[in-house]
């Protein structure tokens, strides 16, 4: 399983937002670069960016920040924020941009998503962000009336590579993870999820590391990270990233390897 540390820009900074409130903001570095190695170099497998100036906009802002951290970088990176487009997710991939993350798409032009699931197989991702169990999409700034389940449940149908799920009133809190929704999410769908919002602790970790047996493969932290409540060397560590030698017998062929 993946502890995957987030860097989110916002004006070219890396901040944090409270429960995805653009007015509830901390700041907690100006060089994005410097941090990317810093978790590269404790251990991180991948990093997960986010462009929030690209996701409350619509369309990618932080491209040259992108660019630099691909290019500096020796681990893979997955990008989301404000990708609307096809040429917007082709642009991003031609960066060398491992996983494109695509949200208010999704919900908007699921067409697009399969075509674009389809032409770069294994590289399109979704972001499911759902604020009481309903996706919230355009930088979490309006919320849908769509069962985040029931869009999950249509995108791995259209042959995405993955979901990625936060749950926005635990995103920032430090609350822990959502992890009764994962469960429910992780029984109706046939592809890898990655957990995000509110993990905190090593606990929180431990806590999530079972669901890996149900498709569960990361966990992406990011308060935790900068404020010190988690050391990524010892979540790394904890979990073995993905280093499994034995599956319950209960779970037969249904765990992921």
């Amino acid at each position: 399983m993946d502890i995957i540390p987030a860097i989110d820009l916002l004006g070219g900074q890396c901040v944090r937002l409270f429960q995805g409130d653009y007015n509830q903001v901390d700041v907690f570095d100006s060089d994005p670069v410097q941090v990317a190695f810093r978790w590269q170099s404790q251990g991180a497998p991948r990093l997960h960016l986010v462009d929030l100036d690209g996701a409350k906009s619509g369309q990618p802002i932080n491209h040259g920040a992108i660019a630099s951290l691909v290019k500096a970088l020796n681990i893979p990176v997955q990008v989301g924020g404000g990708l609307r487009t096809w040429q917007q997710v082709t642009d991003l991939l031609s960066l060398g941009v491992e996983r494109a993350i695509l949200g208010t798409i999704a919900l908007e032009n699921p067409q697009l998503v399969q075509t674009l699931a389809a032409e770069f197989p294994g590289q399109i991702w979704v972001g499911i962000d759902a604020r009481n169990g309903f996706v919230a999409t355009r930088g979490w700034l309006e919320t849908s009336e769509i069962n985040a389940i029931d869009l999950a449940q249509q995108m791995a149908n259209l042959g995405v590579a993955g979901i990625i799920y936060t749950d926005i009133y635990r995103d920032g809190t430090m609350q822990g993870p959502n992890i009764d929704a994962l469960r429910q999410l992780l029984a109706v769908v046939n592809v890898p999820v990655i957990a995000s919002g509110g993990i905190s602790s090593l606990t929180d970790i431990l806590n999530l590391f079972p669901l890996h047996y149900s498709g569960l493969v990361g966990a992406i932290v990011g308060r935790a990270l900068y404020t010190d409540a988690l050391s990524l060397p010892e979540a790394v560590r904890a979990v073995g990233q993905g280093r499994w030698q034995d599956v319950p017998p209960d779970l037969g062929s249904s765990a992921w390897a």
